[in-house]
């Protein structure tokens, strides 16, 4: 009988420390809920807003700034709703420190391509909209965010290329420039008239609004090849301009040639044969 009333006694003192723990700590615990979703809300609220009036100005920069705002001020609330519950913040800034310096050995690549994200923004070999050709791909730069630089290429596919990849090795950037010129090559025969080829191609490009004057067209023999005179053209356009350029020149070109009577050559090989007695 006694050890049964001990057990009873015994359970209400848990029962009596239980009750005094969930008054003390319970609205402690219930703000601390209510602040962290309301400040996650905030959050992402303000990282939006911001996100849209940085990416009115300067689309390069918004989706690097806001990711790194928005992961800086959701650590400041988690410390914070830390000290509303009871915890020490000094122990739980030690913790997350020694969190932090673990993940960061763990995440070697990943900080690599954080500070290829800082040096791409200082720097800025290219922006958002850009056309560049790195790491083998060729496309627009779509997207430059923490660790990573997002490139749609023209036949619709979605790159993801590292940002430390990016800042440590080369890229050519091809919306740099407002003008780019365009190099074509026509071979013709050798029996065509020189003179009259470079004619219908001068013809050509002046006609075309999209080829600029200055610098002027360029049209010279540039090499005597095994079956045909190779002419070297070049004509400057505007960056937009210059695919669209250079392909309809290639329809254009041997048009015209055929219909003023230039022969466009192919190789080809004579075969001499000898009767043996």
């Amino acid at each position: 009988m006694e050890d049964l009333f001990s057990a009873d006694g015994q359970a209400t003192q848990w029962m009596d420390q239980a009750v005094a723990l969930t008054m003390a700590y319970a609205p402690k615990v219930l703000l601390a809920i209510i602040t962290l979703i309301v400040g996650m809300w905030l959050i992402n609220r303000f990282v939006s807003v911001l996100d849209k009036k940085l990416g009115q100005k300067d689309p390069t920069l918004n989706k690097f700034l806001c990711g790194l705002i928005g992961a800086v001020l959701k650590v400041l609330l988690l410390i914070s709703v830390a000290s509303m519950i009871g915890i020490a913040t000094t122990s739980f800034i030690a913790v997350i420190g020694a969190a932090g310096l673990a993940i960061g050995l763990a995440l070697q690549g990943s900080l690599a391509n954080f500070a290829g994200g800082v040096l791409i923004l200082i720097f800025k070999p290219f922006k958002v909209g850009d056309v560049i050709e790195a790491q083998g791909f060729l496309g627009s730069v779509v997207e430059i965010q923490i660790l990573y630089t997002v490139v749609n290429t023209f036949d619709n596919r979605r790159i993801v290329i590292p940002n430390g990849s990016l800042s440590n090795a080369s890229l050519i950037n091809m919306s740099a420039y407002e003008t780019r010129r365009c190099d074509m090559t026509f071979g013709i025969g050798y029996n065509d008239d020189i003179d009259k080829a470079k004619a219908i191609c001068k013809r050509l490009i002046e006609e075309d609004e999209r080829a600029l004057n200055d610098p002027e067209p360029l049209i010279v023999v540039g090499g005597l090849g095994d079956s045909s005179v190779d002419l070297t053209v070049r004509a400057w356009t505007k960056s937009a301009d210059l695919w669209p350029f250079y392909w309809d020149m290639q329809e254009k070109v041997k048009k015209a040639f055929d219909a003023e009577g230039v022969s466009i050559p192919f190789p080809q090989r004579d075969v001499h044969m000898y009767k043996v007695e």
